[in-house]
């Protein structure tokens, strides 16, 4: 390496860039003909680093920086040469080896590199980077992904009015970098605060996108191995969590956005009239558009979750994800009160219900009735979750789910988008009083008393 080293240092800038990565090239290809999974040294690093990011080797050299318009020809470079390269392993560890961090100074240059290329993939329809983003996304830890869904948001949908159409339009290019993106977005978007509401454009593309095919959401749990235990702090298998947390909390986050300023220190106990208090109605139809795609996704689970064998092993919406998500609901309700915000907290439990419901019965969440009365006790009360919550009568015969743990429900598994139109379809077991929460899906409870 020391002898590349010393032949780029002779050369302009983008020469240099261009030579390190026909270097490493060949030096990765040879690598991958004896071995499936080669080491990306440290000299490796280095090179790139130096060379592509600009960060100079000795500590006490000034940094180097790069205009504007080298910079887009460095972006073009790279682009092209993720597009020339024929082999996906050549191509992946290369763009493991630039953008995978570090812990070290030179991430900020990396990161924002990374956030350039893909946002130049995306107007260019670059597939080979996109693809290379999604694999770089599945295992970066989740401080970075967000940062890259960060960098996409405000390229294309806060920097020029109308681009969203480009970002909208890699739906068919790479719907696995779709998903991953997805993942990403409502990981930076958790509704937490008014500046954590996904924007309207944003909200808009991904409900299409998922509306259109559901099956969006679960491409990355569909062609990965899988183990039963995953890693912590990386981002989930699917963006099933995050989709959940935005239609729960949307009405109640919405609702907050819009309070009306205080008077004298209190909140006013007078409800505005005005238009736009609360949720509007464009919002308040795609947040319902995306409770029904996610409920859908919900219901394929059991039969991939049994053909891979992860029946009862793997649970894809954690229960740990769902207790900061009940305090966020419950702490909401609690500020929202005096604003007689009594439709959008009926709302908000009635969607957590369903979701509660339906990942249960499909083996998508695992836990006992008694932890569920736990974490929801504090709640403010609603029917529907009440009835949730008493669970059905029967154990369930599913030989991988250990005794207390909720049933699935007495359906079969119903295929991509196909919801029953009615009801009577599916009808509950005899002896057992049915009560219908979704379309299609029934199942006996035990009234509370």
């Amino acid at each position: 390496m020391n002898d590349i080293r010393h032949s780029l240092l002779r050369r302009d800038a983008l020469s240099a860039a261009k030579e390190v990565l026909y270097h490493l090239d060949i030096y990765f290809s040879s690598q991958l003909q004896s071995a499936p999974l080669p080491i990306v040294d440290k000299g490796s690093v280095e090179l790139l680093e130096e060379f592509v990011f600009q960060v100079p080797k000795e500590r006490s050299a000034q940094p180097k920086r790069l205009n504007s318009l080298q910079e887009l020809q460095l972006l073009e470079i790279m682009c092209n040469y993720f597009q020339e390269q024929t082999k996906d392993s050549v191509r992946q560890i290369i763009f493991s080896s630039l953008f995978s961090p570090q812990g070290n100074k030179a991430d900020d240059s990396r990161m924002s590199l990374l956030g350039k290329l893909v946002s130049m993939a995306v107007a260019v329809c670059r597939i080979p980077v996109l693809e290379c983003a999604a694999s770089w996304l599945q295992r970066t830890p989740v401080v970075y992904c967000v940062r890259l869904a960060k960098a996409l948001v405000d390229d294309y949908c806060c920097l020029v009015p109308g681009s969203i159409q480009t970002l909208k339009q890699i739906f068919s290019a790479s719907p696995r970098f779709c998903c991953q993106f997805i993942t990403s977005v409502t990981a930076l978007y958790d509704l937490s605060s008014d500046d954590l509401i996904p924007p309207m454009d944003l909200l808009e593309m991904i409900v299409t996108w998922i509306f259109e095919d559901t099956r969006l959401i679960l491409i990355t749990f569909l062609n990965t191995p899988i183990a039963a235990n995953l890693p912590i702090g990386f981002l989930e298998l699917t963006p099933l969590v995050g989709l959940i947390r935005w239609c729960v909390k949307a009405p109640l986050a919405y609702k907050r956005r819009k309070k009306p300023p205080l008077s004298n220190g209190h909140v006013s106990n007078k409800v505005t009239k005005e238009p736009g208090v609360g949720m509007d109605r464009d919002s308040h139809l795609l947040y319902s558009k995306l409770h029904l795609s996610v409920l859908q996704v919900l219901m394929t689970l059991q039969l991939h979750l049994t053909e891979k064998n992860l029946y009862g092993r793997l649970g894809l919406v954690l229960f740990d994800h769902m207790v900061p998500l009940v305090e966020e609901i419950n702490r909401l309700a609690d500020e929202l009160n005096p604003l007689n915000a009594s439709q959008e907290i009926e709302l908000s439990l009635d969607r957590l219900a369903q979701a509660l419901q339906v990942a249960m019965a499909s083996g998508a969440l695992l836990c006992t009735r008694d932890d569920l009365r736990t974490l929801c006790s504090r709640l403010p009360h609603n029917n529907l979750l009440q009835l949730v919550i008493s669970g059905p009568v029967q154990q369930s015969p599913h030989a991988a789910l250990p005794p207390g743990f909720y049933p699935h429900i007495h359906t079969p598994p119903l295929g991509y988008g196909a919801v029953p139109a009615h009801p009577a379809a599916h009808p509950a077991l005899p002896t057992h009083p049915g009560h219908t929460f979704i379309s299609g899906v029934t199942f006996p409870f035990r009234p509370i008393r």
